[in-house]
């Protein structure tokens, strides 16, 4: 074999509970998400009308909440859609990544939504409005009501999918408010303090905040390719290099395609003489069902004998810690290659996104 006859693999299983591929889940979602729509819309349309006759700035947000939790819907089930398409053309994943797109879109809005409400609240705050609070208390009571409906037909939902956390977060925080909001009117009611009012609208804009930062972080985190959360790839670089037979492992990268959907990609080097097909297979196996990922590339190649001679004694060799990366070291056998002198293994190592121009040296001209 040539230079370049080296052993790649792609390998994908989607049948894992992340709700990418099952048709089932997909469509029981989209009718849970249509329901909470409807109770929604027809609550909101009520809400306005309300909100302006007692003139209560906290019901006037609340609806405004509830507009975009119905514009999150809406969003999120044109993205359920859209990512249910195949691969095609350029989109050799799909378009699985409109669900984030999705979810962003509902963390910038709830951002946004807070910031104003904050502004309103001082300004309330300021100079106190006067407040039906009757009014208030009773279309509290029917929100509360109301919304905890649509929060259990989207707690029924696949909440793994950013994207339906996302309209999930929305509609919460929009029962959270409405519970404010039937405080703050019986306070008003009760006592004339306007002031309530504007304290309420000021808790609900605060929820809004921290529910859309976690939306756009967690979204953001994908769009960057980064490790998801609770994965650590140093770890899964050191256990993937104490594998039998594996010399080294750099260019390790793990990101998320859509939530709930990992990948990774990585270079091995084995020992002469080892079986690269079985060697893959181990380290497939390994980040499957210990971190979950299903969805691997790898390519595995026999390290030249004067790596594993020299091993991290080599300057710039990949098992030096680097700018790009810090090695690991593991033990790993000695194993003794057929057509060569039978070389002692030196320790596994493992860069996390390493430079392929250092390592690529590493190959013998038989490749796997």
């Amino acid at each position: 074999m040539s230079d370049h006859d080296t052993l790649h693999d792609h390998h994908h299983d989607n049948g894992r509970g992340h709700g990418h591929g099952h048709t089932v889940a997909a469509d029981a979602d989209r009718r849970l998400l249509g329901a909470a729509l409807a109770v929604i819309l027809t609550f909101m349309a009520a809400e306005v009308v309300v909100g302006f006759v007692a003139r209560s700035l906290a019901l006037i947000s609340d609806a405004g909440h509830m507009l975009t939790d119905a514009i999150a819907i809406v969003f999120a089930l044109i993205a359920m859609r859209v990512a249910a398409r195949p691969p095609q053309g350029g989109f050799t994943y799909g378009l699985k990544r409109a669900e984030i797109v999705s979810a962003q879109i509902n963390g910038i809005t709830l951002l946004l939504l807070g910031a104003y409400f904050v502004v309103e609240g001082v300004r309330r705050l300021i100079t106190p409005a006067e407040v039906a609070g009757a009014y208030v208390v009773a279309t509290g009571i029917a929100g509360i009501a109301v919304n905890l409906a649509a929060t259990w037909l989207l707690n029924r939902a696949d909440r793994s999918s950013l994207n339906v956390e996302g309209a999930f977060q929305h509609i919460l925080n929009d029962l959270y408010a409405f519970i404010a909001t039937t405080a703050a009117g019986a306070i008003v009611w009760l006592t004339g303090w306007g002031g309530a009012d504007a304290i309420a609208a000021l808790v609900v804009a605060a929820l809004m905040l921290k529910a859309g930062w976690g939306l756009v972080r967690a979204s953001g985190r994908i769009f960057m390719e980064a490790a998801p959360a609770g994965l650590n790839p140093t770890e899964i670089g050191r256990r993937t290099a104490a594998l039998e037979h594996v010399a080294e492992v750099h260019d390790l990268h793990i990101w998320e395609v859509t939530s709930g959907y990992p990948a990774m990609s990585a270079h091995i080097l084995v020992a002469p003489g080892a079986d690269c097909h079985s060697v893959r297979q181990a380290a497939e196996r390994l980040v499957r069902d210990e971190w979950g990922i299903a969805h691997t590339t790898l390519q595995v190649d026999h390290a030249a004998p004067d790596v594993l001679a020299l091993g991290r004694a080599k300057p710039g060799h990949c098992a030096v810690p680097r700018q790009s990366g810090a090695a690991i070291t593991t033990p790993a056998p000695s194993v003794s290659a057929p057509t060569v002198p039978a070389p002692s293994v030196p320790a596994g190592s493992v860069t996390v996104a390493g430079s392929a121009t250092e390592t690529g040296a590493g190959h013998d001209a038989d490749g796997c």
